[in-house]
Parts: structure tokens; sequence; C-alpha cells
């Protein structure tokens, strides 16, 4: 991905609340590489939702840059958490380290996530 020059701060680095966007495009574009559909699930009553989200702010992007975004994913309970870092594509320096903590909700009811795990079972750690 490309940071754009508008979601820069007046210091001219990339604005925090930035990171949580590019953290959440990666999770979504994953999901819909892996065939696996957001809308499909709302539709049968599944949803994913973020619980807890962690950052570490390492090394800041600037506008105009480069950038990597990758993650792990593991199981803690009814919780999908995904490890997720930024590298600026430069230098490969890390920008941000954080951890997004989803759980699954069915009729809006908070369950252990059975319904969605088969789909993960491959990727989990």
């Amino acid at each position: 991905m490309s940071t754009r020059d508008y979601e820069c701060d007046i210091q001219g680095v990339v604005n925090n609340a930035n990171y949580q966007h590019y953290l959440e495009a990666t999770r979504h574009q994953w999901l819909r590489e892996e065939g696996f559909s957001f809308s499909k699930w709302h539709e049968e009553g599944i949803d994913l939702m973020v619980s807890e989200i962690r950052i570490k702010y390492k090394t800041p992007l600037h506008g105009q840059e480069d950038f990597l975004s990758c993650f792990n994913m593991r199981r803690e309970g009814a919780r999908f958490v995904f490890d997720q870092d930024i590298y600026r594509k430069s230098d490969m320096a890390l920008c941000v380290s954080g951890t997004v903590s989803c759980v699954c909700l069915v009729g809006g009811r908070l369950t252990r996530g059975d319904e969605i795990a088969p789909y993960f079972e491959k990727y989990l750690k």
C-alpha cells in the first residue's frame, strides 16, 4: 500500500488514526482474496467484530511512502487475534506493531466463534 498526503498531520507524518485504517484494510483485503465474505456472513446472522486494538508506534511514515502490511492470526478462546506489523518498504523499518482482537456474534449474541473457525483453520498459529 501507499500513504496519501492528506493522511499526514502538521508534522508531515501519517496521523496515528490512519494506521488503524491500514490494519483494517489489510485484514479485509485478505478475507476477500481468500474468498470469505463479510456480507454473506452478515446475511447468515454471523458478524466478526473488533473487540480490542493495541497499536505500538515505532517509526513514522510520511506522505507518498510505500509500505508493507503483514499479519499472523491466532485463536485465544473465543477471540480471533491478528498480530499485525507495518514496514516502510524503502528500508523495511518497523513502523507499527498492532494486535487486533475480534469476536464472533451470531444473531447479535457473543459466541465462541465456532461458526467461522473452520474458515480460518489453516491460518491459525
